[in-house]
């Protein structure tokens, strides 16, 4: 396998591979290349958005600064307004549904480390082999159509949030929300049905 093949595939990954920096290098140019659009330059600014997301719907908006990893992993919908500071690590997929608001600061992560130090630690790491010294997997965040993400909410890997649901204001979702729910805190917990 591939090192993007484990990647995507939610296994252990060189994050220092040299596809993963090639990405990387095209994303921070064309992020350039966005934030220094004027607000009214909307069709340059798709055009350049169509050239970093995997793909995009219409009537799609991405306040500045925007900040993601690769970009091509990212997958949007039509209608969807995503609001000033936000981050993207989409080493995995960001897949976001139609008619979706995300608010100011929300981070969305795909990327992880293993939680025991014995498992997240390269074992005989040396920083003459080049390998990184600590294990990444990445997995992928699904938002469903219909929903609202609050300011400040963090959405950890791995996570689905089921169509129509609100997540609240400064919540990190660590686990999987069901359609139609409204959801807050830390960590996030359904506290009703809509």
């Amino acid at each position: 396998m591939t090192e993007l093949e484990k990647c995507m595939a939610g296994q252990y990954y060189d994050c220092h591979d040299e596809i993963f920096l090639e990405f990387k290098r095209n994303a921070r140019k064309l992020l350039k290349d966005y934030h220094e659009l004027a607000y009214e330059q909307k069709e340059e600014k798709r055009s350049i958005l169509q050239q970093l997301f995997g793909s995009i719907g219409s009537n799609v908006s991405v306040g500045l600064p925007f900040i993601c990893d690769y970009g091509r992993n990212i997958y949007l919908g039509d209608n969807v307004s995503v609001n000033m500071n936000c981050t993207f690590v989409d080493c995995n997929k960001i897949t976001i549904g139609n008619n979706v608001l995300i608010a100011s600061n929300v981070q969305l992560y795909t990327a992880a480390h293993p939680v025991e130090l014995a498992e997240r630690l390269t074992p005989d790491w040396k920083p003459e082999t080049g390998e990184y010294f600590c294990r990444t997997y990445a997995l992928p965040i699904t938002i469903g159509n219909g929903c609202w993400l609050g300011g400040g909410v963090i959405v950890l890997p791995g996570v689905t949030i089921g169509d129509g649901s609100v997540i609240g204001a400064g919540s990190v979702v660590t686990r999987d929300i069901p359609a139609l729910s409204v959801a807050v805190g830390n960590p996030c917990r359904v506290i009703r049905e809509i």
